[in-house]
């Protein structure tokens, strides 16, 4: 484990005030060269805040960030921190008319040193589309782009603040298969987001945010194992009536999207008696699978509120 003073990013008791609004309240962290670290939590919990301290756009109320070992409180420092991280904001947009080649070498243009465009344009997997305008891209492919104009200045540390935020499925596994080859190069990430199964794929160590308060820390299977209850045995599609056919004995059985049974398990027998029981009604030809707790039941037992597909705590 790293000491504070020796990792990439270091923060100690950060808040940040808005007047009566506490958007940042004490919180701590450190984050070691070559991981993928994700801030997880709902919408307005204070990740884009903290983001944009550490990218020296907003100035902390109270506490200490360090960013590479330079003080984000302090002008000096700033311009240095600067030149040294990539950033894809929320809202990354590019030149509409400009193709993806040259999207990429204007932002090298704001930088002292830049990587070749074509290198980067391959990493993020985008040959086929470097001659492509911007404008003609889907919403994954200028994700991509954004990756990419986020790494021309061959950054010590990237900031990704929810980068699949409005994608379909399959374009946010292409971001994130960008963000594996990141990490095998050994970029150190910082990665935003309130999708659980995202912060559970690609994190080395995750940070959970709720209310400007870090409730939880640790890598995603200590955070499971620590605060995410039971495996759940699930009967897909078997509605009202299945709930009746459970046996005797089964306790706290719940009904979900729209049709399916989950049934929390407290061990392997209990597992073998639910099995044999099910065998002898209606319920033995529905699909039957046993859920191992992810991320989002964390959050779920930690607050008492599920983050929706939107990012809003509820």
């Amino acid at each position: 484990m790293q000491s504070p003073s020796d990792s990439i990013v270091s923060v100690s008791d950060l808040s940040k005030k808005y007047r009566a609004t506490v958007a940042v309240d004490g919180i701590s962290f450190a984050l070691s060269k070559g991981e993928v670290f994700a801030f997880l939590g709902p919408n307005g919990a204070g990740k884009t805040t903290t983001v944009e301290i550490l990218e020296c756009l907003r100035r902390p109320t109270g506490g200490q960030a360090r960013v590479l070992g330079y003080d984000v409180s302090k002008r000096s420092d700033q311009s240095e921190i600067r030149k040294r991280i990539g950033v894809l904001p929320q809202d990354f947009n590019a030149i509409d008319r400009l193709t993806v080649k040259e999207n990429i070498d204007y932002f090298g243009a704001m930088f002292d040193h830049q990587l070749d465009a074509n290198k980067l344009i391959e990493l993020v997997d985008l040959k086929d589309k470097t001659n492509a305008q911007f404008k003609t891209l889907s919403g994954g492919l200028k994700q991509r782009v954004g990756l990419a104009a986020a790494l021309v200045n061959d950054p010590s540390v990237v900031f990704l603040d929810e980068p699949t935020t409005g994608l379909d499925p399959r374009a946010r596994r292409d971001v994130w298969n960008v963000v594996e080859r990141l990490k095998q190069q050994g970029k150190t990430v910082f990665l935003t987001t309130h999708y659980m199964d995202e912060a559970e794929f690609l994190a080395d160590t995750v940070s959970i945010i709720d209310r400007g308060k870090i409730i939880a820390s640790g890598t995603p299977n200590e955070l499971i194992d620590s605060h995410g209850g039971k495996k759940t045995l699930v009967i897909r599609d078997a509605g009202e009536n299945g709930l009746k056919l459970l046996p005797l004995g089964v306790e706290k059985a719940e009904l979900r999207n729209a049709g399916d049974i989950y049934v929390p398990l407290n061990n392997g027998a209990d597992l073998s008696h639910i099995l044999v029981s099910l065998g002898q009604t209606g319920l033995a030809n529905k699909e039957i699978e046993v859920r191992r707790p992810t991320l989002d039941d964390v959050f779920l037992n930690l607050t008492g509120r599920r983050v929706s597909e939107e990012g809003n705590g509820a």
